[in-house]
């Protein structure tokens, strides 16, 4: 069985990609900061889910919390094999780049960057380790999630854009880092998806859809992201290390 961890999968698209992998034969270990009681329903529909899923409780800015978390699922499961990155924050309140507090961009900045960095390196470690342990194939893989704000600017929320491109760099750092171990690292880049995140400024990306800003015009869904995901991890795109997916409609295309 494979063993899979997605970070922030209490709802959204972490929700969907865990979803879409517990149906794709992976035991999937669901994460959130929230605690297990305050679940509800979401913690019956992971228990429900089939593979044997179950919800862990994790705040990845937290070295002791990263650490706990990837302890128990090595000791439950003596593996795991996929590790996606999507946990991640907005800034509470969106404002001029020129009144950006240090509370907000340490906030965003420590869940969003530091946390995905300090996931990918224990992750990363536990895995060289498991590869030379493992006598059966064994082909770990990490997932980043990031956005098209890794390139694109939002000076209304720049804390949350820097952290964003910050995790490319990741992605493309830990890719080439773990290349001579055999163990592919990809990125996948939502656009303009419909989650609570975008609820604020739904009606402006409604308009802005309408008026073509993607080729495709519709909102992204969650699942679209998932995907992305699914197919990052499916084995095809192994040399293809470092490889960006984006699940945006097109935004990424450059047109006249």
């Amino acid at each position: 069985m494979k063993i899979a961890l997605v970070t922030g999968s209490r709802k959204g698209i972490g929700f969907e990609i865990a979803s879409l992998l517990a149906k794709n034969d992976y035991r999937v270990i669901f994460s959130s900061r929230t605690p297990a009681a305050e679940l509800g329903e979401t913690l019956n529909a992971i228990r429900t889910m089939p593979n044997g899923c179950y919800y862990l409780p994790c705040d990845i800015s937290k070295e002791t919390d990263r650490k706990h978390l990837l302890d128990e699922i090595e000791g439950r499961e003596g593996r795991f094999d996929l590790l996606v990155n999507n946990a991640g924050v907005a800034p509470l309140v969106r404002q001029d780049l020129l009144d950006t507090t240090v509370e907000s961009f340490d906030r965003v900045c420590r869940i969003n960057l530091y946390g995905t960095f300090f996931m990918c390196q224990q992750a990363a470690k536990r895995m060289v380790d498991m590869k030379k342990a493992i006598q059966e194939e064994y082909q770990p893989r990490i997932v980043n999630i990031s956005s098209v704000s890794a390139y694109t600017s939002s000076v209304n929320r720049p804390e949350y854009c820097i952290s964003k491109a910050g995790i490319a760099m990741i992605t493309k750092l830990f890719a080439d880092r773990l290349a001579d171990e055999g163990i592919p690292v990809f990125e996948v880049r939502p656009g303009i998806i419909d989650t609570d995140m975008t609820k604020c400024v739904h009606g402006k990306y409604e308009e802005m859809i309408k008026n073509g800003i993607t080729p495709i015009r519709r909102f992204g869904l969650p699942e679209d992201v998932a995907k992305a995901v699914l197919a990052s991890c499916s084995g095809l795109l192994d040399f293809s290390t470092g490889q960006i997916l984006n699940a945006d409609g097109g935004f990424h295309l450059r047109r006249m």
